[in-house]
């Protein structure tokens, strides 16, 4: 793309590089394509030359160059919108949990050509909601630009998923060394909160004194409703995954995974699987309705995502959520 100062007259049909003011008034916005009556009120107003952008061979057209690139950036519930100034935003089609692709994205964005923003990783997404903008650099791209974004997407690409959370299954366990009906009491009304802003509920739950056999005892009878996950609401802090908690969990068959999240509140957390059936034991946080490290895990495990611990520990970068 060029960038050339020409006389009014010559300009029909030209595209305006920058606004135009008069006045402190706007006649005319960036990206304008001039027409014979503008050229009239430009003269009128006595101006005689006008910045312009005008493309070379080989250029790609901002709107067009998003729109190829938006097309490749994600994949799942996603529908693309074209916008103004050379933008074409991504929206959720469906209730979904947003997976980012962090390294790709800073390997998109590195470039002087076009940027990519999305929804922060492994978030909720309502129906409707935008995940994600792709912006092209004002005008066009060039060719060789735009081709070599578009094989980097092909090649390691996706940079953004969005996951469907469908009909999931939400199984609960309430402990307390004196019994569940507590721990249930305390944590209950806040659980169902929690749940309903991701759009779901409680399927089934479960009330067990905290010791080793019962609640083992009760992790198979909610096995067995065939849940998507499994969250254990105890109200004491876990030492690790040798307390009545872990040992039950792994009684029953599961492999512990992570213990200990780098975000605060929620640095306690115990997550195990067995198969595909994810457990989350995060003392503390059940009972509060602020922001803490369930929220940030729950969206994926609704979207049936296997979290490992190396993405519990990618959780530090924006961990201090208080």
């Amino acid at each position: 793309m060029k960038a050339r100062a020409i006389d009014v007259r010559q300009s029909v049909g030209r595209i305006l590089l920058s606004s135009i003011f008069v006045g402190g008034k706007k006649l005319f916005s960036k990206g304008h394509r001039i027409e014979g009556d503008d050229v009239r009120m430009l003269e009128s107003e006595a101006l005689r030359d006008v910045w312009v952008a005008e493309l070379e061979e080989g250029d790609i057209g901002e709107d067009d160059a998003a729109m190829q690139v938006a097309n490749q950036v994600g994949n799942g519930s996603l529908e693309i919108r074209s916008a103004a100034g050379g933008r074409a935003n991504l929206f959720a089609t469906e209730p979904c949990c947003v997976l980012v692709d962090s390294e790709l994205l800073k390997q998109t964005n590195s470039t002087n050509a076009l940027v990519i923003a999305t929804a922060r990783n492994f978030s909720y997404a309502r129906a409707g909601q935008r995940v994600s903008t792709v912006k092209s650099a004002p005008f066009a791209i060039t060719q060789p630009q735009l081709e070599s974004l578009l094989a980097l997407l092909e090649e390691k690409g996706p940079v953004l998923q969005a996951r469907p959370i469908s009909r999931p299954v939400v199984a609960v366990l309430y402990t307390d060394p004196i019994g569940g009906e507590r721990a249930s009491r305390l944590f209950g009304t806040i659980m169902g909160q929690r749940l309903e802003r991701l759009g779901t509920v409680a399927g089934i739950a479960l009330n067990s004194v905290e010791e080793e056999l019962p609640v083992a005892e009760a992790l198979e009878r909610l096995l067995k409703s065939r849940p998507t996950l499994i969250l254990v609401a105890s109200t004491t802090s876990p030492a690790g995954p040798y307390d009545n908690v872990g040992r039950a969990m792994e009684r029953v068959g599961f492999q512990i995974e992570r213990f200990l999240a780098p975000v605060e509140p929620g640095a306690l957390l115990l997550l195990g699987y067995q198969d595909d059936v994810p457990i989350v034991s995060a003392p503390g946080c059940f009972r509060s309705a602020k922001a803490n490290v369930l929220d940030l895990v729950l969206p994926p495990m609704l979207a049936k995502y296997r979290l490992s611990s190396w993405d519990i520990a990618s959780l530090g970068q924006g961990g201090l959520l208080d």
